[in-house]
């Protein structure tokens, strides 16, 4: 066991917790030896605020050497262990014919962290979160007894996991079914839209017809050009739309990073108006007006900037905040609102991403609804940062939308209470698993999530 720094990948808040490094064996007879601020299980540290943290208290992390990957090719399922990687269990499914159901722009997150915040991604108006897909959770509970949880056994259990950010249980390994897949590359749809008025339309006429769709946009833009981004719609690709080389092995996989960012960045980061203002105008300039049909790797077109190593030191010390929420499919004005005063202000946002999602799932914690989602990636400090996002959160929440768990390092519990109206039931589902207290975050405390009942020692 060490004693280390934690922070999200944000890198605004970092506290220190026990570290302590485990096995799907041995963690339910360490539970007994936690102190009073309790214990979660870290997966990569990619969620960009506190929810992986738990200051001075114990952080398990799992070696999944023993889970590991098992493919079921028949069923088109594998069951995989909690700390495994979307990185590694690419590796073994790509080249035999399948992909994850559900993947956010990162690979390097644990299949147990895809879980804890029910993650999303570029295809979420047409197949729904990752807990669509999962078929079963195998949980260690704060007592220590192993259990498996599906939506037929325990099911209460087991949609409270699914986006309850690691507070009901250490999740050990899941059964998740996966999409079988002719090649490894996609077929990707480009269109260049000067202002958010056409990108909003033409996500509108378009996202049916694939089954992935983002869209960047240009969030210092103003005037005619408010919200000018390039939007992207893709598919699988089959066997037959490849070239003789790759069409040799259409199931070659191949993700690497390129170059990791050093430390030695300057204190106050990469990430100025100047340094932003330069990079929306050539990423928005190299774009063609359309291109259809053009062929991607996996890794291309779902993981761009895992290519970069550590790419989140371009913030500096102060770090960076990313702020994402969603809003009803009848409020696009929210949209123009941020996107508008964002420009007004003249915040600098390296990343700015717009998606349509899909009905919710069952999950009360769950993220995703009907609607918008925006997620910004704005650097941290500054007086007049947080009065500019809290003003946004009224807005948010005003027009029916909430905030994502998973990015969040800024909201109060009054906006979680508001934005995730079945908070309760969580609640009472949550403290049933956990009577005592044991799974605790810096997370939890912040936003007053759980309720313990005495000291779980």
């Amino acid at each position: 066991m060490t004693r280390e720094a934690l922070a999200g990948w944000g890198s605004t808040s970092p506290t220190v917790a026990d570290v302590r490094w485990t096995t799907a064996q041995r963690l339910p007879a360490q539970l007994g030896e936690v102190g009073e601020r309790g214990a979660l299980l870290r997966g990569l540290g990619r969620s960009y605020g506190d929810a992986a943290q738990n200051a001075g208290g114990t952080v398990f992390r799992l070696d999944d050497s023993v889970h590991g990957v098992v493919l079921d090719p028949q069923a088109a399922t594998v069951t995989v262990g909690g700390g495994v990687s979307i990185d590694e269990l690419l590796r073994v499914i790509v080249p035999a014919g399948f992909f994850v159901p559900v993947t956010p722009g990162t690979r390097f997150v644990t299949i147990g962290g895809a879980i804890a915040s029910d993650i999303h991604g570029k295809n979420h108006h047409r197949d729904g979160s990752f807990g669509s897909f999962v078929e079963s959770i195998e949980l260690v509970l704060a007592d220590g007894r192993v259990t498996k949880v599906s939506p037929a056994c325990d099911p209460e259990l087991f949609w409270a996991t699914l986006g309850g950010i690691g507070l009901t249980g250490a999740i050990l390994s899941a059964t998740i079914r996966l999409i079988p897949i002719g090649t490894s590359r996609l077929l990707v749809d480009t269109l260049r839209c000067a202002n958010l008025d056409e990108l909003m339309s033409q996500m509108l006429a378009n996202d049916h017809r694939r089954r992935y769709s983002v869209a960047w946009l240009d969030p210092l833009a103003t005037g005619a050009a408010l919200g000018r981004s390039v939007l992207t719609i893709a598919d699988h690709a089959e066997p037959g739309d490849l070239g003789a080389a790759a069409g040799a092995d259409p199931l070659s996989y191949r993700a690497a990073q390129r170059a990791t960012l050093p430390a030695l960045v300057p204190p106050a980061g990469l990430i100025n108006r100047m340094t932003v203002g330069l990079f929306n105008e050539l990423w928005y300039r190299r774009a063609p007006r359309r291109r259809e049909g053009e062929l991607q790797t996996i890794p291309s077109f779902f993981h761009p900037l895992d290519a970069v190593g550590r790419w989140n030191r371009v913030y500096g010390r102060r770090g960076m905040i990313q702020f994402q929420f969603v809003v009803p499919e009848d409020r696009p004005d929210v949209i123009h609102t941020v996107v508008s005063a964002l420009a007004e202000h003249g915040t600098p946002s390296f990343l700015a991403v717009l998606k349509r999602m899909g009905p919710s799932g069952p999950a009360p914690l769950s993220f995703p609804a009907p609607g918008w989602t925006l997620a910004l990636d704005v650097p941290a400090g500054g007086r007049s940062l947080a009065p500019l996002l809290h003003g946004f959160d009224d807005l948010i929440l005003d027009a029916g939308g909430r905030h994502y768990f998973a990015k969040d390092a800024h909201t109060v519990p009054a906006a979680i209470r508001r934005g995730y109206p079945r908070l309760g039931e969580w609640q009472a589902v949550q403290r049933r698993a956990d009577p005592h207290g044991l799974w605790q975050s810096d997370m939890s405390r912040r936003l007053g999530l759980t309720h313990a009942e005495g000291d779980h020692r």
